[in-house]
């Protein structure tokens, strides 16, 4: 699945290649840097599975919007707008591989970083049983 951010204020697309993609402005962690202080160390991460997008903020001070709303986490579709601390961007999906692993980013430092993978993208994301018992959320994972 070829998936991208179009900067809305014009721009080269960011392209999401990897399964994981970690937004922020410290370069040596995450996958795409963008050089803003509205931005932060670590905003957001991007997963990209079985074809979709999803998006989860990591705490960050401006936070992150879809389609003009504030979110925590949600899934992204194409022609969302999406929001990082005030920096705007088209969700664009569809078929096919991107023809580069490299991401483009104007006026930003962007690096892919290789680290071990997981079974499955999203498992870093699933509660320890423990912490699900422990949960006031209505979100349970279903064992196999």
């Amino acid at each position: 699945m070829l998936a991208q951010l179009i900067p809305i204020n014009g721009g080269h697309p960011i392209k999401i290649s990897r399964d994981v993609t970690l937004v922020g402005r410290q370069k040596d962690l995450c996958d795409v840097c963008i050089e803003r202080s509205s931005i932060s160390k670590l905003h957001c991460v991007i997963v990209k599975t079985d074809g979709l997008l999803f998006i989860r903020d990591l705490g960050s001070t401006n936070g992150t919007k879809v389609n003009g709303q504030r979110v925590i986490r949600g899934a992204l579709l194409p022609g969302d707008e999406l929001e990082f601390a005030g920096e705007k961007f088209r969700i664009e999906m569809g078929p096919g591989e991107p023809e580069s692993a490299q991401i483009d980013v104007q006026n930003s430092h962007t690096e892919i970083r290789e680290s071990p993978r997981l079974r499955d993208p999203l498992e870093q994301f699933v509660p320890s049983a423990q912490a699900e018992e422990d949960s006031d959320s209505d979100v349970r994972c279903i064992q196999d």
